[in-house]
């Protein structure tokens, strides 16, 4: 069969229609009962996660250095004559009544996808993620973008795995971070895209530990190496990355991938 094919097959409309019911429940939360397919990018802090969403999405995500995601981005693509934008909250189900119906409450849709910063920015503050407020949340932000030119596509980023506690990260911090990464990373049902940085030595990634331990086999995961340009030629690293990325090293079924990142500076 030839890739064309391969492709228009996945794309049919009975799968549609199927990607679309196992949104409306994890819209429901019965995610949190019930295994459902999913995509999931996690890593440490600074990995690169956010390019790798890009690459995947085609959509230019806010970011910078200095930040990093603090709650589940759930990116829903889907296929369809029109573009639209849409950006909703699933909140935690340990949520207050009153804060559960407020935050169920904001949807907002988007007719220019330069303005997705601040509406990003516009569900942190309805979260409770101000600069003052927690450094992290268990609600879930989803954006959905339809185009013409988009693939039948659920994946969720994940806020990335915490070394140790500092000034702007507790403990407690840390442990939620932990836990929600490990719950994603449980499902069998879930493909793990790991994301390791090249600018960090391999065995100091957390990521790929917790991969193993929950996909003993590597029969789910992909390995994603970011940020290649930054290792010098002809070093013990370089040569350490690109065994890794032969998956020589650690080795996925899925295999690994190499993804040159954008930084902040760059349009």
């Amino acid at each position: 069969m030839a890739t064309g094919s391969r492709i228009d097959s996945l794309q049919a409309s009975e799968q549609l229609h199927l990607l679309d019911e196992i949104d409306k429940l994890r819209l429901q939360g019965i995610s949190e009962f019930v295994f459902l397919p999913q995509l999931i990018v996690c890593g440490d802090q600074s990995s690169g996660k956010s390019s790798v969403l890009e690459a995947i999405s085609g959509v230019s995500f806010p970011r910078k250095d200095n930040l990093c995601t603090r709650f589940a981005t759930e990116v829903i693509l889907r296929k369809s004559r029109t573009s639209t934008t849409s950006v909703s909250i699933v909140p935690s189900r340990d949520r207050p009544e009153l804060e559960l119906q407020k935050l169920n409450s904001f949807t907002e849709k988007l007719n220019n996808l330069d303005d997705l910063p601040k509406l990003i920015d516009a569900a942190k503050i309805a979260m409770g993620m101000s600069d003052i407020g927690s450094a992290f949340s268990k609600d879930v932000l989803r954006i959905k973008l339809s185009g013409p030119k988009k693939p039948h596509l659920t994946i969720v980023d994940l806020p990335g795995l915490i070394h140790s506690e500092n000034k702007k990260q507790s403990a407690n911090d840390v442990k939620l971070v932990s836990e929600l990464v490990l719950s994603y990373m449980e499902n069998p049902r879930t493909i793990i895209l790991a994301v390791v940085s090249a600018m960090s030595d391999i065995a100091d990634q957390v990521v790929l530990n917790r991969a193993k331990e929950v996909d003993h086999e590597g029969l789910r995961t992909m390995g994603i190496i970011t940020k290649p340009d930054t290792l010098h030629q002809g070093s013990d690293s370089e040569t350490s990355f690109i065994n890794l990325a032969k998956n020589e090293d650690v080795e996925f079924r899925l295999g690994w991938h190499v993804l040159r990142n954008r930084d902040y500076h760059t349009t």
